[in-house]
């Protein structure tokens, strides 16, 4: 099993930037791929970013060139870097790892844009 541990999220402005953090840890062989996926009320679980073990990067349209992925393997944590948020960013964000066909989400962190 792997546990992933997700904080950084808060109440910010309109505009304003923050920083999600997501440390894997448990039994860790070969994460392939890292990422965050968010939750709105009332509407579906979609993809915000996702990064591989390489270093390949890939973003929601929503979000390109405001979110930046990023991770640190050694450490087995990835960040998403929130740039200019708008009020439709409010949403959970939920970071995911995926290692040898197993997928693994964690709790949550609650990101909240508004004035």
């Amino acid at each position: 099993q792997v546990q992933l541990v997700e904080s950084g999220g808060g109440l910010v402005q309109p505009g304003g930037s923050l920083r999600l953090s997501c440390a894997a840890s448990g039994k860790i062989f070969s994460i392939s791929t890292m990422g965050w996926y968010r939750q709105a009320p009332g509407k579906q679980r979609e993809l915000v970013a996702v990064i591989t073990s390489g270093g390949s990067t890939n973003y929601a349209d929503s979000v390109k060139d405001r979110f930046t992925i990023s991770s640190d393997n050694a450490k087995n944590t990835v960040y998403l870097r929130m740039n200019s948020l708008k009020p439709e960013d409010t949403a959970i964000y939920y970071c995911s790892a995926q290692q040898l066909g197993y997928f693994y989400w964690g709790q949550g962190t609650q990101v909240t844009v508004s004035s």
